[in-house]
């Protein structure tokens, strides 16, 4: 297995900070993953949030993440709760893209996520995603109900779909956890090959 790279995405009225606080629950199960926090774009211009009911601002979000796939080392994946895991979902779709080649990534974890329908982000949900995925969804989410956490699942071919009791959170009890992680050392293991980690071991 290889160290990942995950991108993680904030949600609505949120921050890298208060981010990197929500995700401590599975800080103990991410020792092999570098996670990096980014603020929206829209923060540094005193707004916030990746747009706005309906899609206001998502213009410049969109410009924001193909600059930062460019320009960025590769992430391998992708972490987004709340508004950021319907953003990781669109993301997902900009990967789909046949004319798209600067988004791409492996996998997307998405924790209370739900589908934008939006008429700007229409296009993007045409297909099936065929990236491999998580669905962190909270049974008791009053902010995200349950059926729209799924709804975006069922936007993905073959996705892992984790429940929890609790609400609107990132959640680290042990199923969760468990199935998560199981998830991650897969995805690691897929980079490594792909890579040509596992033969290198083969030598050693």
């Amino acid at each position: 297995m290889r160290d990942l790279r995950v991108l993680c995405l904030h949600g609505y009225h949120g921050s890298a900070d208060i981010l990197r606080g929500q995700m401590a629950p599975l800080a103990p199960s991410l020792r092999n993953v570098e996670l990096v926090h980014l603020d929206a774009p829209s923060l540094a211009a005193g707004d916030f949030g990746w747009w706005h009911n309906p899609s206001r601002g998502w213009d410049r979000t969109r410009t924001w993440a193909m600059e930062l796939f460019a320009t960025q080392p590769r992430f391998d994946g992708v972490f987004g709760f709340s508004q950021g895991a319907a953003f990781a979902g669109l993301l997902a779709g900009m990967r789909e893209e046949p004319d798209e080649h600067t988004i791409d990534f492996d996998f997307a974890v998405m924790v209370g996520g739900f589908k934008n329908d939006a008429p700007a982000h229409a296009p993007l949900y045409q297909h099936q995603f065929t990236l491999p995925s998580v669905h962190i969804i909270g049974r008791t989410d009053g902010v995200i109900p349950p059926r729209e956490s799924e709804a975006l699942a069922a936007q993905f071919e073959n996705p892992v779909v984790l429940e929890h009791s609790g609400g609107h959170v990132v959640p680290g009890d042990a199923a969760v956890v468990g199935g998560l992680t199981a998830f991650l050392e897969r995805m690691s293991r897929q980079a490594a090959r792909l890579t040509g980690g596992d033969a290198v071991r083969g030598r050693q």
